[in-house]
C-alpha cells in the first residue's frame, strides 16, 4: 500500500485522498508513515488523532504536536511504521 514519488515531488490529490482514506478506515488501524517533500517523516499512530477533510489532514502526534499535511506537502505515504520502513 505504499505510494512513492521522487523526493521533493508532491503526490496527486487523487492518490493522496485514496491512500489517506484507505489507511484511516483500516480496522484494526495500522500505523503508517508520512514523508513530506522536505524529507521529514512521522508516524500516524492512531486514527482518532487524525482529522481528514478531502485534500488535507491534521494529525495530533505524541505530546500534542500537530502535523498538517496535504497532497502538495507529501512525497510518500508508507503503510508501515517508520521503524519498519527503514529496515
Amino acid at each position: 500500500m505504499d505510494q512513492t514519488h521522487p523526493l521533493g515531488e508532491p503526490m496527486t490529490q487523487q492518490n493522496f485522498d485514496h491512500l489517506v482514506t484507505t489507511l484511516w478506515k483500516l480496522r484494526p488501524f495500522r500505523i503508517f508513515t508520512v514523508e513530506l517533500i522536505t524529507g521529514q517523516r512521522f508516524e500516524v499512530d492512531h486514527a482518532e488523532a487524525m482529522i481528514y477533510r478531502k485534500g488535507s489532514v491534521v494529525f495530533i502526534g505524541p505530546g500534542g504536536v500537530p502535523y498538517w499535511f496535504d497532497h502538495n506537502s507529501v512525497s510518500q505515504i508508507i503503510g508501515t511504521s517508520a521503524n519498519d520502513a527503514t529496515r
